[in-house]
């Protein structure tokens, strides 16, 4: 990660976290493919998703005073995929944390864990995520998050993040 930018007391900012898939990035056209496990053509899709627009507001307010930290349950290999659209939108491309590739746990362990990691050395001030089972969990941990509505949760995805650890 790079230097964390400071705030006027010389102090680290503190941390806004962001989902992509159902916060930032809309999903709802590619999601026929989870149907069939097409995980390859559930990604490689992602390229064209529609931006949030309540999401990316979000998060631009949220640079005012936080740095920026991406949270997704995307597997590895489609980093560069993800980081060509975050910049096709005008959005920071960094720092992004992603599932290893042959991590098919519930995508709350595996976010559980990436922020027990950040929060050693950083304030984690809010965290914004689509997926309830996420949002349920982090929320009985003492999480600061906010569960993303302006996109409807779907149960096809949900089933790909719980059940088969893919997104």
């Amino acid at each position: 990660m790079s230097p964390a930018a400071q705030n006027g007391n010389g102090a680290a900012r503190p941390i806004a976290v962001f989902d992509i898939d159902g916060v930032l990035a809309d999903v709802t056209h590619r999601l026929h493919f989870l149907d069939v496990h097409r995980w390859e053509r559930f990604f490689a899709a992602a390229d064209v998703d529609p931006l949030l627009d309540e999401g990316a507001d979000r998060l631009r307010e949220a640079l005012t005073d936080h740095d920026v930290v991406y949270l997704t349950g995307r597997p590895e290999r489609n980093r560069r995929l993800t980081v060509r659209w975050l910049a096709s939108h005008d959005l920071p491309t960094s720092p992004l944390y992603m599932r290893d590739d042959d991590d098919h746990r519930p995508a709350r362990y595996v976010k559980r864990e990436v922020l027990r990691d950040l929060s050693r050395t950083r304030e984690i001030a809010s965290i914004i995520d689509d997926d309830p089972a996420v949002v349920r969990m982090l929320e009985a941990d003492g999480w600061p998050v906010e569960l993303a509505t302006w996109l409807p949760h779907s149960s096809t995805l949900q089933d790909a993040q719980e059940n088969q650890g893919r997104t």
